[in-house]
């Protein structure tokens, strides 16, 4: 059987693009990184050719009026409905980092993301756990160690006990809370399950080696079953 096919989209300034192609072909997908300007010039690929969407993390247009906001309004305005009929098929999507904000931006997903209680940037290791939820990427997952590293990561949301009611929240940090987001929500997904966003980065701890305390026996809670749970599900949806 023929492996799903992985788009890793990348904008100008995005980092992360390389690091979730090798979480994504750890997993068990082809991936291959696409520019924002290839799809916007050939929009139906995505629908043709794509199983698994990535929005990859970063700095996307040196998050120039806001995290995201230029990407979302290229996405939005020149893309028009392919993102929707492309979650209408029931293919999944996860946006990571600058990645969710986009998602927020254009309305794929609920609430917002606001800058860090602290008011800096943040860079550090996190432990998230998942509820129970409707999300097809963290259904019994089991609790996962990732860094962050970002300085607008904190989620708003106006009605959050009815977002968790509706299983709509997918990821809580656990331990500790580093940017203020509300209920401790780290990552959230639509209401068809198959859309996550996320601000941690999963993809930077999907061998063991890449945890700080690996070395001394005590890193645990890969990543990667994250990506390889999005990675089945789209290969039985083919």
């Amino acid at each position: 059987m023929s492996k799903p096919q992985a788009m890793v989209l990348a904008a100008p300034g995005t980092n992360r693009d390389h690091d979730v192609a090798f979480a994504l072909e750890l997993a068990g997908a082809e991936p291959r990184i696409t520019l924002l300007e290839e799809l916007l010039a050939n929009p139906a690929v995505l629908l043709r050719d794509t199983q698994l969407l990535v929005l990859a993390g970063g700095f996307s247009y040196a998050d120039a009026l806001g995290a995201g906001r230029m990407w979302s309004l290229a996405v939005t305005h020149r893309l028009g409905d392919v993102l929707p009929q492309f979650v209408a098929l029931g293919r999944p999507i996860i946006g990571i980092c600058n990645g969710f904000q986009v998602l927020t931006r254009t309305g794929l997903l609920p609430g917002a993301l606001g800058h860090n209680d602290s008011g800096h940037f943040q860079c550090e290791w996190v432990r998230l756990q998942a509820p129970a939820s409707k999300s097809i990427w963290t259904a019994g997952l089991d609790p996962i160690e990732c860094p962050i590293a970002h300085g607008e990561g904190r989620y708003v949301h106006p009605d959050v006990a009815s977002l968790a009611a509706n299983g709509q929240v997918a990821l809580r940090y656990s331990g500790s809370n580093p940017n203020g987001s509300v209920d401790d929500i780290a990552g959230v997904c639509d209401e068809t399950g198959v859309v996550l966003g996320l601000m941690p980065h999963p993809e930077n701890h999907v061998i063991p080696r890449q945890h700080p305390r690996h070395a001394r026996g005590t890193a645990a809670g890969l990543g990667l079953a994250l990506f390889q749970q999005g990675v089945r599900y789209a290969q039985a949806i083919r």
